[in-house]
């Protein structure tokens, strides 16, 4: 039952930081591209990181609520999730020399969040 309470307390404080990234995300991106060039328009284009701080935040505060069973299960995924990751992307990087088309940073999360997932499920840890 202890687990459930931190797991819920946990996917609550995650997607209200997702919650609040989309918002500053949206603001930024509406307010932003209208702003001539300079410091504040930098500022507003990168605020959406207050989001991203947050939901790191959250991950670190699970992290210290689960027993060590958990938490080492979680980082063990995590751990062949960046390998994953890591070998994905060099190798991708090394096509994109042969030709293959340039892709933004931005698809590098997706991916890891996509490996993270699947390492879980395939090594059956459990998503109560």
């Amino acid at each position: 039952m202890h687990e459930k309470i931190i797991g819920r307390r946990y996917l609550r404080e995650l997607f209200g930081a997702i919650g609040i990234y989309a918002l500053i995300l949206t603001a930024a991106i509406v307010s932003g591209r209208a702003l001539p060039e300079g410091p504040v328009r930098t500022l507003v284009l990168a605020s959406p990181v207050i989001g991203i701080a947050l939901a790191a935040w959250a991950i670190v505060r699970h992290m210290r609520r689960v027993d060590e069973f958990i938490r080492q299960s979680t980082l063990e995924n995590l751990a062949i999730a960046a390998a994953l990751t890591a070998g994905l992307t060099l190798t991708y990087g090394f096509l994109e020399t042969a030709g293959f088309p340039r892709l933004s940073m931005f698809t590098i999360w997706p991916l890891m969040g996509a490996s993270w997932l699947v390492t879980g499920l395939v090594r059956g840890y459990s998503f109560k």
